[in-house]
């Protein structure tokens, strides 16, 4: 089996594939740049124990990090257990997929993990919005191109400075609330956090579309929160939540010539 390991900034997903690619199991867990290859050796025996599997089952694995003391981690941790280095999906490289971009070392290992997965299975071209820490729409033109995209704060990372600076705020619960005008103050922190990030993606994706000169390209939604914003916005054709790691197995396949 192949285990696909996505590190963000906030939560590190993990996904174990079979053969046939098809996800057999997934977990989520907090990312912490102080744990250990040892620390992660022992989550992941935990994890995988708990459903019934053995980590002997693992034969293959690749990581994507945004963290690069955690991308070590991980790398030695593999490596320990495989016998051999594990993919480690650097940022700028191409894995079969132009990046048409003056720098493309500028583009993140989950974003192109992202691209990647979301030109083989929904076609080009294709927007990926991706609802993590950051806000991230990676753009993949009519030519399969990986064009650039967007950044922004992430729903959660508002929410956190919104609470910090105004004293009176308490936690809300991240949800879409029934209307844009919030009559109180919780439904109306929902409107700007979830349906203001519902907006934003629309406003954004509308204007890249025309900048592609692709007005029908396809939308896809990924990330922790993808639903949850979903439900504010009709702008998505697919909720895709194991987009990235997919992304991940399919530049291990064409590494391998298998793609």
């Amino acid at each position: 089996m192949f285990l696909a390991v996505d590190v963000g900034n906030t939560q590190t997903t993990l996904g174990l594939f079979d053969s046939d690619g098809s996800l057999v199991r997934g977990w989520r867990m907090s990312t912490d740049a102080s744990d250990t290859s040892d620390m992660l050796h022992g989550r992941l025996w935990t994890y995988l124990m708990k459903d019934g599997l053995e980590l002997a089952q693992v034969s293959e694995a690749g990581v994507a990090s945004v963290v690069p003391a955690l991308e070590r981690a991980w790398r030695r941790c593999l490596e320990t257990h495989l016998g051999h280095r594990p993919l480690v999906v650097r940022p700028g490289e191409s894995y079969g997929m132009e990046i048409a971009m003056p720098n493309p070392r500028q583009v993140g290992a989950d974003r192109i993990a992202n691209a990647i997965a979301a030109r083989s299975t929904y076609g080009s071209p294709v927007i990926v919005v991706d609802f993590g820490t950051a806000t991230n729409i990676d753009v993949v033109d009519a030519g399969g191109r990986y064009r650039g995209g967007a950044i922004s704060p992430g729903v959660m990372l508002s929410a956190g400075a919104l609470i910090s600076r105004a004293a009176k705020l308490a936690s809300i619960p991240v949800e879409a609330p029934a209307h844009a005008l919030g009559d109180t103050t919780e439904t109306a922190m929902q409107s700007g956090l979830v349906i203001g990030a519902a907006a934003q993606a629309e406003g954004l994706v509308t204007r890249i579309r025309e900048e592609i000169g692709a007005p029908d390209a396809t939308v896809v939604g990924t990330g922790g929160l993808a639903r949850t914003v979903a439900a504010a916005t009709t702008l998505f054709d697919a909720i895709d939540p194991d987009l990235t790691l997919r992304g991940i197995r399919e530049i291990w396949l064409w590494k391998q010539g298998r793609a």
